[in-house]
């Protein structure tokens, strides 16, 4: 018996805020080992200017893709969860998507931050580079590369909520909330 004889049926989210979501966790799960990987290799080595390329890139780009699905979130609100799904958790979702876009904004800002009070362009795969937007003043470096280094364990905490969440709802409720997150199945209703 699918979700939807059960009576569980829910709307899904369009498609550009799907692709968005997956594409945006992609990247958040390439970026953090690249940062981990930055701070293990040796200072002034290749690999670790190289992998430091790769962390910056990807962490702008995820400051450019949250931006753009903030504007279309802004523009294109969520469906609403399904009446079958408690207080609580209806509560409680909306306040755990906010702290992601929050952190997704926030983590790579402050990365720039510390680059930029640095002294350094920030370049974007090899393509283009960022400039220093502010003065250079090794405290604020300092600080923003505390807040970076602080707001990871903030990411693996929203991270690892949203994703049992997910779990919750897949294999415990199994009420469709998951499934809203992904495309339809071939022969399926097709609306977005």
């Amino acid at each position: 018996m699918s979700i939807a004889d059960r009576g569980f049926a829910t709307g899904r989210y369009e498609p550009v805020a799907r692709a968005l979501h997956w594409l945006v966790a992609a990247l958040v799960a390439i970026v953090v080992p690249l940062g981990w990987l930055a701070v293990a290799a040796p200072h002034n080595s290749t690999g670790r200017g190289g992998l430091l390329l790769a962390h910056r890139s990807i962490g702008m780009t995820i400051l450019g893709l949250m931006t753009f699905r903030a504007l279309w979130r802004w523009r294109h609100p969520p469906p609403p969860l399904p009446a079958t799904v408690g207080r609580v958790i209806t509560r409680f979702a909306p306040l755990t998507h906010y702290a992601l876009y929050l952190i997704f904004v926030a983590m790579p800002l402050a990365g720039y931050v510390n680059a930029a009070a640095a002294g350094h362009d920030v370049s974007v795969f090899g393509l283009f580079s960022i400039p220093p937007l502010l003065p250079r003043d090794e405290r604020v470096a300092q600080w923003a590369i505390a807040v970076h280094l602080v707001g990871q364990y903030v990411v693996y905490l929203l991270v690892s909520l949203h994703v049992a969440g997910a779990l919750y709802h897949r294999a415990i409720r199994r009420d469709g909330v998951f499934e809203r997150m992904l495309p339809p199945r071939r022969g399926s209703d097709r609306r977005a």
